[in-house]
């Protein structure tokens, strides 16, 4: 793989580090400011939302402009959004930080995913979008647990300073390493937004929705399903969560390589797997054993799918890849944001903390059902995208 990639997975491990590590520096951040829990969680659903508008709006904005030089300004603005959240004064201004940071997001994979997919050969792809992807995953096995231990022992604003740093480190690998991108003239606006008036970047988006949302509609409260249902100490949870993240990481690598192989196929049988592991779990959350190998599965077998369902969208807009990635990285967090809620709903309905995890459970079957659907309706091949996604 060309060296160029480990420069962008730098880059997302900076960004993994970004999203997931406020969530350990939170009681910190709400004392610190006199503001509620509640409150300071804005930081994250900020972030989120703010993901999913930078994917889409930003994304539109840099369509013809060279990527790496896009990847540049990117990497700049990132950096600006944490040294931004490490001087924050008020928590006002932190927020500002999160948002700043939080918009390059999705337009950095968005873009990153199309100059990772033309490093190397077309059957190749996946894999290289994969290895770029691993800097988040990463961020969730190691710079999460990490970021909050630092954060703990210098005080909350460490951990941005520390970020910030990698994000120069990157910025500096980008520059380096990446090669340079000649500016897609042939492309514009309305060209790129035309690839939307396709069915199968809709379908593509959609299972990306469901099928990430599935995942993390059984994630998102897991704390309370390991310490009230699994019986967990609260003191475990952090490092159960590394194997989640662990699980993650393998599954990246393994997705990858099946999508490369046979990308419809194999994402088909990531999200039935998914199903099961997660129908499993639900019934056997009361043992600490099987918590403990359904957690590990659940991070192996969500993470697979994400390489392809980038490139699936990719193929389906391969005359016009730039905005369509980004998309689908607003998609993946509108997915986050849909399985959260769904799931909220079902605990607060009274149904305990096993419920979101048949909530994700039917939330990627619906996933599973939109992409069967789209695959064996009759479409029109866009050039190339057929024999990409055809396995």
């Amino acid at each position: 793989m060309p060296i160029g990639l480990l420069a962008l997975a730098l880059g997302g491990f900076g960004i993994g580090l970004t999203e997931f590590g406020i969530m350990g520096l939170l009681p910190q951040v709400a004392a610190d400011f006199g503001v509620s829990e509640p409150v300071a969680g804005y930081l994250i659903s900020g972030y989120a939302l703010s993901v999913a508008v930078g994917g889409i709006a930003l994304t539109a904005a840099i369509t013809r402009f060279d990527r790496k030089k896009v990847l540049l300004a990117l990497m700049v603005l990132f950096i600006a959004g944490n040294l931004i959240s490490a001087l924050a004064p008020t928590y006002s201004v932190l927020m500002v930080g999160r948002i700043v940071a939080a918009l390059c997001h999705g337009a950095f994979f968005g873009v990153g995913s199309v100059v990772a997919a033309d490093m190397v050969a077309p059957n190749k792809r996946a894999g290289a979008i994969a290895l770029m992807f691993t800097g988040l995953t990463v961020a969730n096995v190691l710079g999460v647990p990490l970021g909050t231990l630092l954060g703990q022992q210098l005080g909350w604003r460490s951990t941005f300073w520390a970020i910030t740093i990698i994000g120069i480190v990157a910025l500096a690998g980008i520059r380096l390493l990446v090669p340079a991108t000649p500016a897609p003239t042939e492309t514009s606006l309305r060209t790129e937004l035309g690839a939307f008036r396709r069915p199968q970047v809709w379908i593509s988006a959609a299972v990306t929705v469901l099928g990430f949302g599935g995942m993390f509609g059984g994630f998102t409260y897991i704390a309370f399903t390991l310490t009230e249902v699994s019986g967990f100490a609260t003191t475990s949870v952090p490092w159960l969560l590394v194997l989640f993240g662990a699980g993650m990481f393998m599954g990246n690598f393994v997705g990858g390589k099946l999508a490369d192989w046979a990308l419809n196929t194999s994402l088909m049988v990531i999200l039935a797997l998914l199903t099961v592991v997660l129908v499993v779990f639900a019934l056997t959350a009361q043992s600490k054993v099987m918590t403990i190998v359904s957690l590990l599965l659940m991070g192996a077998v969500g993470f697979a799918s994400v390489a392809g369902l980038q490139l699936r969208i990719m193929g389906y807009a391969q005359d016009a890849p730039t905005m369509a990635s980004g998309a689908n990285i607003a998609a993946f967090n509108i997915g986050n944001a849909l399985g959260a809620w769904l799931s909220g709903l079902a605990i607060g309905a009274g149904f305990g903390f096993v419920s979101p995890l048949w909530v994700g459970a039917g939330v990627t079957v619906a996933g599973l059902v939109v992409l069967v659907a789209g695959s064996v309706r009759p479409r029109r091949p866009v050039p190339d995208a057929a024999a990409a996604v055809a396995g």
